[in-house]
C-alpha cells in the first residue's frame, strides 16, 4: 500500500494544532517534533527528522532520513534537507528562550545535541496538545481504521477458531496468527506509545497463561516465550480440551489501527458461571458504547460504570490479583494507546469521531481471562462499533 496522505489533510492537522496551542499557550513562538508517529501524522512520511513549527512562519521539515524517501512519499509543503541539527539552525536567525517538545519521548541526549544549535534555555511539553489534535479522527483516518476493523473482525471471529488443534503450543498460534493476519492486510507491526514496550502478534494464552503477571499495562496476561521475552506465548504451554484461549490483539491499515479481544472455549464448553461473567463483561463493554457520544465525559461514564459493579464482581476485573487496571477503555490511532482514556481524570468532553477500544474483562482462577475488547467510534448514537459485535466465548470443537 502506497498512499499518500492528502496535503489538505496535512494543513488541516497542522491548524488544529496550532489552534490549540494558542488557545493553551497563548505565548507560544515554536515547537519542535522528532518523534517518527508525530512526524508521520503531520508529514505523511516515517523519514527521520526534525519537524520546526514557528507560530507566524511556516513549518519547516527538516529530513534527515531519508530526504530522497521524504520527497516521494511525502505531500508536505516544505521539506529541507539536514545532515545534522547544524544545518538546521543556520536558517534560523534566533531562537524563543522557551520552545515546546515531547518531553514523554526527547532523551536527555538528544535534548543536549539539539540545544548546541538552538541555545533556547527552557522548555515545555506538548504532548498533551499533540495527542489532542490526534485524538479526532477525519474521515481519511477513519477509513483505515475501518478497513482495520474489518480485517480484524473476519481474523477473530471467523478464522481463528479453524487454526485451533490440540496440541499446539501458544507459539504455534501466534506464529500462525502473524501470517493470517499479513495474509489478510494487516501492516506487520502494532505500535504503542507506551515507553519501551513491544508486543508481538498479540497478547494471547491458553487457560491460567492469560492470568500471568506481565509488564504490559494492560488487564489481560501472557506467559511469553522467556524472562526476557515476555510476550509471544509458551512454547511449552499446549492447546487441550477446556481451555479457554484468549486473544488481545492491534491490527494496522496504513498506520492506523483497531483493537479487539477474542474468547474461544476448545473442545468442552465452560462452566455456565464463566458463560455468566462473560456475558456480563459483554454488557459492560455496550453499556460503555452507549455512553460514547459527544460532551460526555471519559471519567463520568467511567465513575458510572465502575459504581454500578458489586464488589463481588469488581474481585479481579480488569486485571487479575493485584495488577488491576484503573480504566475501561483507551484511546485509539496511530498507536493503540492513545488518549483520552476512560478513567478517572479525563474530565474534557468526548468529540464525534474520537475512537475507544473498550475492553471489560475478569480474571477468574483456574480458567483465565474471560472478556471482550472491540473498537468505536464516537458518535452522537453512542459508540459504532468497527470490529462486530460477536459477543465470544466461541465454542470451538
Amino acid at each position: 500500500m502506497n498512499i499518500k496522505t492528502p496535503a489538505s489533510e496535512l494543513n488541516q492537522r497542522m491548524t488544529v494544532f496550532c489552534g490549540i496551542m494558542d488557545e493553551q499557550h497563548p505565548d507560544w513562538k515554536m515547537a519542535m517534533i522528532f518523534s517518527k508517529i508525530n512526524l508521520f501524522y503531520f508529514t505523511g512520511t516515517y523519514s527521520e527528522g526534525m519537524l520546526i513549527i514557528e507560530r507566524d512562519r511556516s513549518s519547516v521539515f527538516w529530513v534527515r532520513r531519508s530526504y530522497d524517501r521524504a520527497l516521494a512519499e511525502s505531500e508536505f509543503a516544505n521539506l529541507k534537507p539536514m545532515s545534522s541539527y547544524r544545518d538546521a539552525a543556520l536558517a534560523y536567525s534566533s531562537v524563543p528562550d522557551e520552545v515546546y517538545l515531547e518531553v514523554e519521548f526527547v532523551p536527555l541526549a538528544m535534548l543536549s545535541r539539539v540545544q548546541k544549535y538552538f541555545p533556547f534555555k527552557n522548555y515545555q511539553s506538548l504532548d498533551f496538545q499533540l495527542a489532542m489534535t490526534r485524538s479526532v479522527k477525519s474521515n481519511w483516518e477513519l477509513r483505515f481504521m475501518e478497513e482495520a476493523g474489518e480485517i480484524h473482525r473476519s481474523i477473530l471471529e471467523e478464522k481463528v477458531p479453524g487454526l485451533l488443534r490440540e496440541g499446539m503450543s501458544e507459539a504455534d498460534l501466534a506464529a500462525e496468527l502473524f501470517e493470517l493476519m499479513v495474509k489478510e492486510g494487516h501492516q506487520g507491526t502494532a505500535r504503542f506509545a507506551m515507553h519501551d514496550t513491544d508486543i508481538v502478534v498479540a497478547q494471547l494464552g491458553f487457560g491460567e497463561s492469560s492470568l500471568m503477571s506481565t509488564n504490559f499495562d494492560g488487564p489481560g496476561g501472557n506467559r511469553g516465550l522467556s524472562a526476557a521475552v515476555p510476550s509471544l506465548g509458551s512454547r511449552e504451554r499446549l492447546l487441550k480440551k477446556g481451555d479457554l484461549v484468549f486473544v488481545d490483539m492491534g491490527l494496522g491499515v496504513n498506520g492506523y489501527h483497531s483493537d479487539k479481544t477474542m474468547t474461544y472455549m476448545f473442545g468442552t464448553p465452560l462452566p455456565a458461571e464463566v458463560q455468566e461473567i462473560q456475558k456480563q463483561c459483554v454488557e459492560i463493554q455496550n453499556s460503555v458504547a452507549a455512553l460514547l457520544k459527544p460532551g460526555n465525559s471519559p471519567e463520568v461514564i467511567y465513575e458510572t460504570i465502575m459504581d454500578s459493579l458489586s464488589p463481588d464482581f469488581q474481585r479481579n476485573f480488569m486485571g487479575f490479583g493485584s495488577r488491576q487496571v484503573k480504566f475501561l477503555g483507551h484511546g485509539i490511532g496511530l498507536t493503540v494507546d492513545e488518549l483520552p482514556v476512560v478513567a478517572k481524570g479525563f474530565k474534557l468532553p468526548l468529540q464525534e469521531n474520537m475512537v475507544f477500544a473498550v475492553e471489560p474483562k475478569k480474571g477468574i482462577a483456574g480458567v483465565g481471562m474471560v472478556g471482550i475488547e472491540n473498537t468505536f467510534v464516537v458518535t452522537p448514537n453512542g459508540g459504532r462499533s468497527i470490529t462486530g459485535n460477536h459477543p465470544g466465548l466461541i465454542f470451538v470443537e
